[in-house]
C-alpha cells in the first residue's frame, strides 16, 4: 500500500483556497479512479482506491494544515509503512502558477505542513509540488495562500489538477516524476523539433488512448506495429502545436 496525503484546511471556508490544492489533486485523482466512499479514520478523511492494480489510500487530514504530521504519521503507523511509501501533494509558493514538480526528501522550505510531517516521520517521503506562485512580498504569504483561487487562474489550475489523475503504479513513482517532467517541457516547447523529440520521449510511459496528428492510437499502442504509427504521426508534425497532454480524458491532441 502506498499513501496519497493532500494537504489543506478543512471546512468550506478554506476550500478554494491556494493553500488547499493539495486537497483538489487527491479529489480529482479520486473522482477519476472511482474511489470508496470518503470516511473518517486517523485525523482524516480517507478512501482507498487502486492505480496501476495497486492499492492507495488517499488521505486528507483534519487537523488544519500546520498539524498534518498527526494524521500522516498515525496512518503510516498503521498499516507499517515506510517514508517513502507516502506522497504528499501541496502548494508551492516557490513555483510560477501551473508549474508542478517532483521531490524526494529535502528540507520543508518553511511549510508547515510539511514541517509538522517532517516531525512525524522524518524528511524521506515524496512531495508533489504544485505551483501557486508567490505573492511577492513575504508579508503577502499568509493571507495570499488563505485566499480563493480567482477565476483566471482556472486556466491553469484545472489543467494542473488533471494531471495529477494520470499517476502510474506507485511502484513506478520514479518513472513518473520523468513521465511528468516531460509533458511539463512539451507544454512549453516553442519549437517542432522540440516536440517531436519529447513526445517520443513518452514513448515508454503513455498507454493511451490518444489522438496525435489525426492518427487515433488504442490502449495497445505500445506494441511494435502501433508505435511506428506514432512515429508517422510524429514525423508530420511541422507547423502544428500541442493542444492537450495528459488532461483527464487520457487524450493527447496535436492540431493545427
Amino acid at each position: 500500500m502506498q499513501l496519497f496525503v493532500g494537504l489543506g484546511n478543512p471546512g468550506d471556508k478554506y476550500r478554494n483556497t491556494r493553500h488547499n490544492i493539495g486537497f483538489m489533486a487527491v479529489d480529482r485523482i479520486w473522482n477519476k479512479t472511482d474511489g470508496a466512499p470518503w470516511k473518517a479514520k486517523f485525523q482524516a478523511v480517507i478512501s482507498e482506491v487502486r492505480l496501476g492494480g495497486e492499492k492507495v489510500l488517499l488521505i486528507k487530514p483534519e487537523t488544519f494544515m500546520n498539524l498534518s504530521g498527526q494524521s500522516v504519521g498515525e496512518a503510516m503507523r498503521f498499516y507499517k509503512l515506510a517514508p517513502e511509501e507516502v506522497t504528499v501533494f501541496h502548494d508551492e509558493l516557490d513555483l510560477p502558477p501551473g508549474k508542478c514538480r517532483s521531490k524526494t526528501g529535502g528540507g520543508h522550505a518553511g511549510h508547515n505542513g510539511l514541517r509538522s510531517i517532517h516531525q512525524h516521520i522524518g524528511a524521506e517521503y515524496h512531495r508533489i509540488r504544485l505551483g501557486i506562485g508567490h505573492p511577492g512580498d513575504k508579508k503577502l504569504v499568509s493571507h495570499y495562500v488563505l485566499h480563493d483561487f480567482a477565476k483566471r487562474d482556472q486556466d491553469w489550475l484545472d489543467p494542473l489538477l488533471a494531471l495529477q489523475t494520470e499517476r502510474m503504479s506507485p511502484s513506478e513513482h520514479g518513472d513518473f516524476e520523468r513521465w511528468q517532467e516531460v509533458v511539463t517541457r512539451l507544454r512549453e516547447a516553442t519549437s517542432d523539433a522540440e516536440r517531436r523529440t519529447l513526445l517520443l520521449q513518452l514513448a515508454p510511459w503513455r498507454k493511451g488512448p490518444f489522438d496525435i496528428g489525426g492518427v487515433h492510437i488504442d490502449a495497445e499502442w505500445r506494441s511494435d506495429l502501433k508505435w511506428q504509427r506514432v512515429e508517422s504521426a510524429i514525423a508530420s508534425l511541422a507547423g502544428r502545436r500541442v493542444l492537450d497532454v495528459g488532461a483527464g480524458s487520457g487524450i493527447l491532441s496535436i492540431v493545427a
